[in-house]
């Protein structure tokens, strides 16, 4: 029987039990694929990871996430709390200032910026893939996600904005919503709304309004991801990517301005109220990079047997 070590963090918060919590296996080197995957099961989360040795010789460590039906090559809240957890369990050296740390994913190698001041690590902050912009929704199909979301269409038409396909990293639907009661009211039809992922090619359902419950945030949203055993995630840092790449895109944030920062805010239909920072760098028209962070607390420190 192995004996492992066991980290739970919430990530996208400073408040335990909020945000998105995450589990971390701080040594998945002995571990099979079918172990990870029984593990992630088990702990029931929307994600579950595993440090390991790195394989590429530009990072420090692989990192191997799964939800509780399957393995990602690559999410946010995931690659944040892991690398908090390989901060502050002294894996990594923790200088004042901030120290780059570079996992190894199933995609490749991303950077991730840890801040620390008075020997805390204060912030982490993820680089994300340049975003693709992918297909367009036509009406048909907005309607019947629209009907699988509990909403009418005009829910959605009446923002002047596309459903649309975005990836940094993961193929993600940005859906908007008019109103905050309007997301708020969501009530998932789950045959409809795995219909739509499996025509397109996604695990994940991003719903925002600009409508916001803080005054800090510039977006309020929820995901749903039923293929991936997700019905609601608290805090989604790879689509809160992709989300800031698109609002900068269709100039509905940052104006002409090369450098825009904003606030998500999401969870809070869960009790788990949760702040992503994402950041956004353009030249021209081009998105250039995409940058999203945010704070982590640790909440559980264990043992797993298997």
């Amino acid at each position: 029987m192995l004996k492992l070590r066991l980290v739970q963090v919430d990530v996208f918060t400073e408040t335990p039990l909020c945000g998105n919590p995450l589990a971390v296996i701080l040594d998945g080197a002995g571990l099979t694929t079918a172990q990870m995957q029984a593990i992630a099961r088990e702990m029931n989360l929307s994600e579950t990871t595993f440090i390991l040795p790195a394989t590429d010789a530009a990072a420090h460590f692989k990192v191997r996430i799964f939800t509780p039906r399957l393995e990602l090559p690559f999410a946010g809240h995931p690659v944040v709390g892991t690398s908090y957890v390989l901060a502050t369990e002294g894996l990594i050296p923790r200088p004042e200032g901030s120290v780059e740390l570079r996992l190894e994913l199933g995609l490749g190698v991303l950077p991730v910026d840890i801040a620390c001041a008075d020997s805390l690590v204060t912030q982490v902050t993820m680089d994300q893939r340049p975003p693709q912009f992918l297909d367009i929704l036509p009406k048909t199909d907005v309607a019947q996600l629209a009907s699988g979301l509990g909403l009418s269409p005009q829910d959605i038409t009446d923002t002047g904005l596309p459903v649309q396909l975005v990836s940094t990293g993961l193929p993600q639907l940005m859906i908007p919503v008019r109103s905050l009661a309007a997301v708020q009211a969501i009530k998932v039809r789950h045959g409809l709304l795995e219909a739509i992922c499996k025509r397109y090619e996604t695990h994940s359902l991003y719903t925002f309004s600009r409508e916001t419950i803080t005054h800090s945030a510039a977006v309020h949203s929820r995901l749903f991801a039923p293929l991936a055993g997700v019905l609601e995630d608290p805090a989604t840092g790879s689509a809160s990517g992709a989300l800031g790449a698109y609002l900068v895109y269709h100039r509905v944030i940052g104006g002409e301005a090369s450098l825009v920062h904003l606030e998500n805010e999401q969870g809070y239909e869960l009790g788990r109220p949760s702040r992503i920072f994402v950041e956004v760098t353009r030249q021209g028209s081009t998105i250039t990079r995409v940058r999203v962070g945010g704070r982590v607390v640790k909440v559980l420190d264990g043992t797993i047997y298997v």
